[in-house]
């Protein structure tokens, strides 16, 4: 692509945020979603979620963008910002480097990113998970829920955030059943692969093929494609982020979740309140940031020793009996 193809690209871009962004309300807080899109039933959508919430309960509005390529990110940050949005929250790691050209500019603006920390910039409070320890509970449920011995993994792209999804997942398998079976396949190598849910039923159908009767994804809206497979096929999904048990009710064994709504919903709270704090958070099963789902579409799914399984390990992972041993540590996993 010539330089003057990606200028006129770029142009175009920042014509459409501003059409998108015009009469955007000053000193509202603003969230921008990732790749998926606002109703992706997962990542991006429990954002939303705790945006609302905060709009429900105080009345206040907000701003959101869905952006449609990078080549957006840096725009709309920066244009929120000098239009008085604040704060700016960004879920998702693939906000880092838009994020790091655009805050220093703004030190009077204050910004969340989730997923990645940014400890380095004053103005940026960083929100990161223990996906680790809420995939270890679901892992466990896959392996008393597998009549097969065969579960599957299905990360959108191999990247150490997405794998440490997995490795729990794998500890937590292995702690119900040493001997289970756990088929891994990501969907893609980049992050469009969050934008494929059909290249996530085709994985999922290949795993299906190899005796994989439980799978469970870590791919944001690709993921959607992945439980439809399993669903048509008659085998369990385990969702992610938001609870997902409602895509196909008697389907989905759970979903592992990582409450991205809290963080959003916190972030706004906390500026309202002259609260904000610019930090690093970490959420896992202590501070009710991840976990696994029951609800009315998985209640005949779930036994009473599964649920008091799951009840056991939660509390030997609190109290440090069960340590859950994070990938992005020394990109290893021990099981």
């Amino acid at each position: 692509m010539s330089n003057k193809t990606k200028t006129g690209i770029a142009a175009l871009a920042g014509v459409a945020l501003t059409t998108l962004l015009a009469g955007t309300a000053l000193a509202d807080p603003a969230l921008v979603y990732d790749g998926g899109g606002k109703f992706d039933a997962s990542f991006n959508e429990a954002a939303y979620n705790g945006a609302e919430l905060f709009k429900t309960e105080t009345g206040q509005d907000y701003q959101d963008l869905e952006i449609t390529g990078d080549a957006q990110r840096e725009q709309a940050i920066r244009q929120f910002a000098a239009r008085g949005n604040n704060p700016i929250v960004l879920p998702g790691f693939s906000w880092e480097t838009a994020l790091r050209a655009v805050a220093p500019d703004f030190p009077d603006t204050s910004f969340l990113i989730i997923d990645t920390v940014v400890d380095d910039i004053e103005n940026v409070r960083s929100v990161v998970f223990k996906e680790h320890e809420g995939s270890y509970l679901v892992g466990a449920l896959a392996a008393m829920a597998t009549e097969s011995g065969t579960i599957g993994f299905i990360p959108a792209f191999d990247f150490s955030l997405l794998q440490a999804f997995g490795c729990g997942y794998k500890q937590g398998a292995a702690y119900v059943n040493p001997d289970i079976e756990v088929i891994e396949t990501a969907i893609g190598t980049g992050f469009d692969a969050f934008n494929n849910p059909g290249g996530g039923t085709e994985v999922a159908r290949s795993q299906i093929d190899r005796g994989a009767d439980v799978i469970y994804h870590a791919a944001g809206g690709a993921g959607v494609g992945v439980l439809q497979a399993a669903a048509d096929a008659g085998v369990l999904g385990i969702g992610v982020d938001s609870n997902q048990n409602h895509l196909h009710p008697g389907q989905v064994l759970t979903s592992m979740l990582k409450r991205v709504d809290v963080a959003v919903y916190n972030a706004f709270e906390d500026f309202a309140n002259d609260e904000w704090t610019n930090d690093v958070q970490v959420l896992g099963l202590a501070e009710d940031g991840v976990g696994a789902a029951f609800d009315d579409n998985n209640a005949d799914l779930i036994t009473d020793e599964m649920r008091a399984t799951v009840d056991d390990i939660t509390a030997k992972i609190i109290s440090g009996e069960i340590v859950v041993h994070d990938y992005r540590e020394d990109e290893s996993c021990p099981v």
